[in-house]
């Protein structure tokens, strides 16, 4: 089976898994100076195991999108303008469950 077919979750994994052990390449990824940088190994990665990835799917997809933010020191969520979200998404969408907003309301930190 072609590995580009596969949904992309499952090829992120893939490429996930790759790097468990991958000793030059996690070196290389933590000596990147910027996100970018971390993009164009991961996509060589992704090249040489046919898995069809893009810099764009790297960037919008967990967990390497939060590998990215990471890198460039942005925070993963917004807790300030009352709209609680990953910096990723537009402003009126949030990923959080109904559990964890009763949770930040309890907190007062939700409106």
């Amino acid at each position: 089976m072609n590995s580009s077919n596969l949904p992309i979750k499952k090829r992120l994994q893939l490429l996930v898994d790759s790097l468990d052990g991958a000793e030059k390449i996690n070196e290389d990824l933590s000596k990147c100076k910027d996100a970018e940088e971390m993009l164009d190994i991961l996509l060589e990665v992704s090249s040489k195991l046919e898995l069809g990835l893009t810099r764009d799917d790297l960037k919008k997809n967990p967990p390497i999108r939060d590998w990215v933010w990471w890198k460039n020191k942005e925070a993963l969520v917004n807790l300030g303008d009352d709209n609680l979200r990953y910096q990723g998404d537009s402003s009126g969408k949030t990923r959080w469950d109904p559990w964890t907003i009763s949770f930040f309301k309890f907190l007062k930190i939700w409106r």
